[in-house]
């Protein structure tokens, strides 16, 4: 090949490379718990709407995305319902340090099938056997999701488990919860608010008071198998002020004020 030829070939591929449209797009995988799914879905068609890179989001119950996760699936970032999950990971090395930050808040509520059912006050004098009338109550799984966790502490602060357990239907997710209420398989469940809002066939009788379960706080971080700038900027994303929409709408507070831009 000619010299001049052979030298023009190189500067060439050299301009190509320093040129920014030769980035290449990026895949950003997102586990998030299953109370997330509206949020998530009008967050990635947003987001992919204003940027070449694709966002893949798997939804579980927290404690079964954090399992995936310790046996090496290939997450990039992880949203958590349960603050404890988190704590699994980061103590076992497999978050990117300093990349850990609290999302979103939510409550608990205890909804019933139907649209106009009657709201009674959530308190230690509540007869939710009564309120059964020899049906189930739906949860989550209460010694693993988070949702149910919380439910299942809360009832135990009221001093209402011991007698209701043996009534609950336990279900792999809060999602999965809600769906029992909501085909009127179970009369009465305990979900999150935000997942009782994004169904029409329930109605919320009751909140469950503050200082009857932990605080119940949504951790996010980047998982430590990869280090990309399309993870950051998605991260970054997720505190920004189009998603903090999103999230709003579906019923979440926001942990902490948004970031600016995205």
């Amino acid at each position: 090949m000619p010299f001049s030829r052979y030298f023009a070939r190189l500067a060439g591929s050299a301009l190509l490379a320093s040129l920014p449209f030769a980035a290449q797009a990026d895949e950003v995988t997102v586990f998030a718990a299953a109370s997330l799914k509206n949020a998530m879905d009008e967050i990635k068609a947003a987001y992919e709407a204003g940027s070449d890179d694709k966002i893949t989001v798997s939804l579980a119950g927290s404690s079964a995305l954090a399992r995936q996760i310790q046996q090496g699936a290939p997450a990039d970032i992880f949203i958590s319902a349960n603050e404890q999950w988190m704590d699994k990971l980061e103590a076992e090395g497999l978050l990117e340090p300093g990349t850990r930050s609290d999302l979103l808040r939510n409550s608990i509520v205890l909804i019933a099938h139907g649209h106009d059912a009657a709201t009674v006050e959530i308190g230690s004098s509540l007869d939710l056997q009564a309120l059964l009338d020899g049906g189930r109550l739906a949860m989550a799984l209460v010694d693993a999701v988070p949702a149910g966790i919380y439910g299942k502490a809360a009832l135990e602060s009221l001093g209402m488990w011991q007698q209701t357990a043996p009534d609950v239907a336990q279900a792999d997710n809060v999602r999965a919860a809600l769906a029992l209420v909501s085909t009127g398989e179970a009369p009465l469940g305990i979900v999150y608010a935000t997942d009782a809002a994004a169904d029409d066939n329930v109605s919320v009788i009751g909140t469950f008071p503050e200082d009857s379960h932990p605080p119940i706080i949504y951790p996010v971080a980047d998982i430590a198998t990869r280090d990309t700038p399309a993870e950051a900027a998605f991260l970054d994303y997720l505190h920004g002020p189009k998603a903090r929409a999103a999230f709003e709408r579906q019923g979440f507070v926001m942990a902490g004020p948004a970031k600016t831009g995205g």
